[in-house]
């Protein structure tokens, strides 16, 4: 466990990644300066999209384009948290529009806010003090498929299986 929680592993089908390839990765913002150079290259139709994002194992925010899988975002590696974040100017600064933990690849918990807070504060962006959108995460016990847990009803929609209530997509211990 590190300061910001626990990290994930990729979860996701193999096929995914292969497009992983050294140097494609995502767009990595360690400062306001970042990204503010990366925004000002994209036009106001590719800001108007929400971005793949994950957050890497040294806390730093990484955008790629909403279509790229988060995998290759992370350069294959674990992740302290992921999802998909959109962007708007308010006040003279960049802040999130919405934010959440939707990720099929890693199925970070809801709790992995801490690390996407700091990161999206590292990089200079005005946050929300939780996800906009949260997404709840399980691995059926019976069938090992991965279930988006919809209105806090914890049965497999694959196999009608009882979903646990907590956090058991890896199978790691962590």
């Amino acid at each position: 466990m590190d300061m910001w929680g626990w990290s994930y592993r990729y979860v996701g089908p193999g096929d995914l990644r292969l497009p992983v390839r050294a140097g494609d990765e995502g767009r990595r913002m360690r400062s306001p300066a970042d990204f503010g150079a990366w925004a000002a290259r994209l036009t106001a139709e590719e800001l108007g999209e929400p971005f793949t994002y994950v957050v890497d194992s040294g806390g730093i925010l990484r955008l790629a384009p909403r279509r790229s899988e988060h995998v290759v975002c992370a350069g294959g590696e674990p992740v302290l948290g992921a999802g998909e974040v959109s962007f708007r100017v308010e006040s003279g600064r960049w802040a999130v529009d919405e934010v959440s933990n939707q990720s099929t690849g890693y199925c970070p918990e809801i709790g992995s806010w801490p690390a996407v807070a700091s990161a999206l504060d590292r990089a200079g962006i005005v946050r929300p003090s939780g996800f906009t959108h949260e997404v709840v995460f399980r691995r059926c016990p019976s069938c090992r498929e991965i279930n988006i847990v919809r209105e806090a009803d914890f049965v497999c929609v694959f196999c009608d299986e009882i979903l646990p209530q907590d956090w058991n997509v890896d199978g790691a211990v962590r």
